[in-house]
């Protein structure tokens, strides 16, 4: 099970208060003291519309775009054509509308902006699953996400069938260059980390062998490979299946679609690609009205 599930199960109250809490943040941004453009057209006029897929995607946000319209007007009805996580095709339609106009053109922005950005973010991270399938590795998030949207692009990154890294700053302890620097050493700054007794994972990110040797021999059970090429990852395999007590061998940075796979194929456990949350572009999707 992710980490975010873990958090938030899916159909959960905790999940729907996720959910209606982002909504509502995103509605208030952009109604603030009320819809100019929308009293343009007759109060009480009825419609109907679709929302459109342009391109290819994996489909995620049904509950946040759901919500968008039920926060505007609870009589708004939603019929929702496909599922989460399905992958649909361009000219797709994904959902059905009928209600108020105005209440379906003041909602539709915010629908679409978390609809567009979540389903992106389970495509790009599908599109790094499907690169390094047969293999034993497995693609993670990163913390590198759109502000506000941490969780629900967490969430998004499950959709897509990855594995969340930590889901913040609380839940879990990575040590990093300037940890180190701080501490004095790797053997200095992970035992700090064992004496805390947080009770949550602790991993260590090394820039050569030399450290990779270093966290082993101080007890490290989870190693981040910072920008290791795909022979000194080999290589690094190779040293953790020597050691006394193997760790879980993680690479991250400069990760590609074109390279995913040969990294995998060197016998890391995990791939980390902050790309799959920070350089998504939104999925292509419209919504149209028909009176």
């Amino acid at each position: 099970m992710s980490l975010f599930n873990q958090h938030y199960p899916p159909n959960s109250s905790v999940f729907h208060a996720l959910v209606l809490h982002q909504v509502q943040a995103a509605l208030d941004e952009d109604i603030g003291t009320g819809d100019l453009t929308a009293q343009l057209v007759p109060a009480g006029q009825m419609v109907n519309a679709t929302i459109i897929v342009r391109e290819p995607a994996i489909i995620c946000g049904i509950d946040w775009a759901t919500a968008c319209f039920a926060g505007v007007d609870s009589h708004v009805k939603v019929d929702w054509l496909v599922t989460e996580g399905e992958r649909v095709e361009a000219n797709q339609v994904l959902c059905e509308l009928t209600g108020a106009a105005r209440s379906l053109l003041t909602a539709e922005r915010c629908a679409l902006n978390f609809l567009q950005t979540l389903s992106a973010t389970a495509t790009e991270t599908r599109k790094y699953v499907d690169a390094i399938a047969g293999t034993h590795a497995k693609i993670l998030d990163t913390r590198k996400t759109i502000p506000s949207l941490r969780l629900a692009q967490k969430y998004a990154v499950t959709v897509g069938a990855g594995q969340n890294q930590r889901l913040a700053l609380y839940d879990g302890i990575l040590i990093k260059e300037n940890h180190i620097a701080a501490a004095g050493s790797i053997n200095a700054v992970m035992q700090q980390a064992f004496a805390l007794n947080a009770g949550k994972s602790i991993q260590i990110e090394v820039e050569n062998l030399s450290q990779l040797q270093e966290a082993l021999n101080a007890g490290a059970t989870s190693i981040l490979l910072d920008n290791f090429s795909t022979s000194l990852l080999k290589d690094a395999v190779s040293i953790n299946k020597s050691a006394s007590k193997q760790a879980i061998l993680e690479a991250s940075g400069g990760i590609t679609l074109e390279n995913v796979r040969d990294i995998a194929l060197t016998g890391v456990d995990r791939i980390s690609i902050g790309a799959i949350t920070k350089n998504v572009q939104a999925i292509d999707l419209s919504m149209r009205i028909r009176a």
